[in-house]
């Protein structure tokens, strides 16, 4: 068996590192089943996102997480990266490619309370934090009357804000430049960046996207590398890769993209596939929602899948395709008198 370590590069949280940590040990197990016996070591990479108190919106969107690792993807220092879909511009950088992803974790949002409250179940007048602003738009139409506070942190952190709740911060984040004590009643975080660190137990209530329609990609990790790569190592990522979830955040990122929706806007967005006889149907959900919850515009598009081969590259031209589709839709139906969207002003 040949040996050979594979530097895969990582944001410090200890979401990141479980999620990296997770995407090491598939590859490792590819590579062994390819009589390989590689080592996939981990690169700790901080960027602006980990390192600054200030809020998502002020920072110039949700690329700050990204940035870092995809310079040392460039330079050589790492062979590949793994990242929260949802954390990458959608916008494509010249020299890197998205490889693979990995299947799909739970995409919806959840809700963490005080004492296991429900959203509904939480009284008139109730802080709930999030640092997102789509989620703010949606937890304002569900109950207007609660009030929001913006959030920053890792996991822990954030679930050590709510009341009655006792996790220990990791130590990726200064807990003195996001604020210490139990002082909100809630707060909403991915069900899937809970279930990776194993504190899914806290979930109060999980939103389905009905009631709450995900991020973009929400629940996907991106194994990310250098466009040129070595054939061996492209072989082994290929079989990590899961080509529903690829496809899914194709359809979503492409609604983003088309909207040129970043981080500051309330967009939610989710595709799911439906098996039809011999063919395969993919589904999306689109909407774009007021930041006060007084206003929404939604759109469901979908489109048939020749054959159950999923890997085909038509499959993704058609994913993507939908995805504007549901864009333009929702631009029709006056999504830029909801939000502000760049689409809208590039158009004007």
């Amino acid at each position: 068996m040949s040996e050979k370590v594979v530097r895969l590069g990582t944001r410090g949280s200890a979401l990141a590192l479980a999620q990296s940590g997770m995407v090491a040990r598939m590859l490792e197990t590819a590579a062994a089943a390819q009589g390989l016996g590689w080592r996939v070591e981990l690169v700790t990479v901080r960027t602006q996102g980990d390192t600054s108190r200030a809020a998502l919106s002020q920072l110039g969107g949700i690329g700050v997480f990204a940035a870092q690792l995809r310079t040392h993807l460039l330079e050589g220092q790492v062979d590949l990266a793994v990242h929260s879909f949802k954390d990458l511009p959608t916008a494509p950088v010249t020299g890197l490619r998205i490889a693979a992803t990995p299947r799909r974790a739970d995409p919806r949002d959840a809700l963490v309370a005080s004492n296991g409250m429900s959203l509904a179940q939480l009284p008139s007048g109730a802080s709930v934090g999030t640092g997102s602003p789509r989620r703010v738009a949606q937890l304002k139409a569900l109950r207007p009357d609660i009030k929001t506070v913006d959030l920053r942190g890792n996991v822990p952190t954030r679930l050590g804000r709510v009341r009655g709740v006792q996790v220990a911060a990791d130590a990726g984040t200064s807990p003195q430049a996001l604020g210490t004590g139990a002082d909100l009643d809630a707060v909403v975080l991915a069900c899937a960046g809970l279930e990776r660190l194993g504190l899914a137990e806290h979930i109060s209530e999980a939103f389905d996207p009905e009631r709450m329609l995900p991020a973009a990609s929400q629940g996907v990790l991106a194994i990310e590398t250098a466009q040129e790569l070595d054939p061996q190592l492209e072989a082994v990522i290929a079989q990590v890769n899961d080509p529903a979830s690829h496809l899914a955040a194709v359809a979503e990122r492409a609604v983003m993209s088309t909207l040129q929706a970043g981080c500051a806007a309330p967009v939610g967005t989710y595709a799911y596939l439906v098996h039809a006889g011999f063919d395969y149907e993919l589904h999306l959900e689109a909407g774009v929602f007021a930041l006060d919850g007084a206003a929404s515009v939604r759109s469901s598009q979908a489109v048939t899948l020749g054959g159950v081969d999923l890997t085909k590259a038509s499959h993704l031209q058609k994913a993507a395709e939908l995805g504007q589709r549901a864009a333009q839709d929702l631009l029709a139906q006056g999504a830029g008198q909801v939000a502000d969207l760049q689409a809208v002003k590039e158009r004007g």
